[in-house]
Parts: structure tokens; sequence; C-alpha cells
């Protein structure tokens, strides 16, 4: 099986997806290509190349964080002149029930990171915030190196990181 991350569209067949997680699945069925028409998110899907069946997908938005909650490590660097720091919004990522716990995540998360620092290169962006859904979901991101956010329940990953991922 060969599978090809593109953008969503309406040759998608998204009512067969399900990843158990009824905020994720309905946002899909029923409001991502909304989104998407009204310039509020980008969504991405993963497919089988051979079934074209939706196995994951995920959301990018530009978005800002008050300068005062960057992590001080991240700060160093950061004029104070700037009361919002640009970064991008992860905002959701589901895999269909399926292909939970065999690396398809990370896999969908890593085109998502990818995708992310190349926009950086474009637009600016410090870093990339996600906000975990559950304990499990802020598990998975902690793994790959984001860190909790204080007092949001956010959690951040700068683009110095992500660049350094992919060798850059």
């Amino acid at each position: 099986m060969t599978y090809l991350t593109i953008p969503l569209d309406s040759t998608h067949d998204k009512s067969s997806f399900s990843c158990g997680k009824e905020m994720l699945d309905n946002y899909f069925w029923k409001q991502a290509k909304q989104d998407v028409k009204r310039k509020l998110a980008a969504c991405f899907v993963s497919i089988d190349q051979d079934s074209n069946k939706i196995k994951g997908y995920y959301t990018l938005s530009s978005n800002s964080i008050l300068n005062e909650l960057i992590p001080d490590f991240f700060k160093k660097n950061l004029p104070n002149s700037y009361s919002d720091i640009p970064i991008i919004l992860l905002g959701r990522l589901a895999i269909v029930k399926d292909f939970q716990g065999k690396g398809f995540g990370a896999m969908l998360l890593m085109d998502a990171l990818k995708r992310c620092f190349e926009i950086s290169g474009s637009v600016g962006a410090f870093a990339i915030i996600v906000d975990p859904l559950d304990d499990a979901a802020e598990q998975f991101y902690s793994k790959y190196g984001f860190v909790k956010l204080p007092d949001s329940g956010k959690m951040f990953l700068a683009m110095k990181t992500v660049r350094e991922l992919f060798g850059h």
C-alpha cells in the first residue's frame, strides 16, 4: 500500500472515516470542507492510493500566541516589541481506528511538521502549537518534543527544533 497526503477536496469520501473520537469525526464529516472553503484551515488527508480511502487527516491554520506564554528557553532571541508571536496551529490530527497504534499517526505528524517547516520559509512562523484533546494525545505529542505551555493546556514546538529534525 502506498499513501499520499494531499489537500482535502470534494472528491474525497469522508463518510467512512472514523477515528473513535466524536469531536474529531464530527469536525471532519461536517465542518472541515467549510473551514477550507472559508480559508479558516487547510485540511490534508492521507489516502491509500489503491483504494482512495482516507486513513487520516490533519488541519493547519495561521495563529499567534502571546509572547509571555512562550517558554523562557525559546524567548531569549525574541524582541520584546512583539506582544504576539506568529505560529502555526496544528488544530486536529486523526487516524482511522484500524490504523491507530501502528505508527501512522507519527507518519502523519511528520508530514504536518514538514509542511509547517516549508511554509515557515515563506510566512513567518516561530513555532507549531497543538491543543491536545486528551491525555493520550498529550503523551503522543510529548514523544515528539512538544512541551506544555503554562496556563493553557496547549503544547509548543519551536520551528528551530523542526528545522533540526529535517536537517536544514
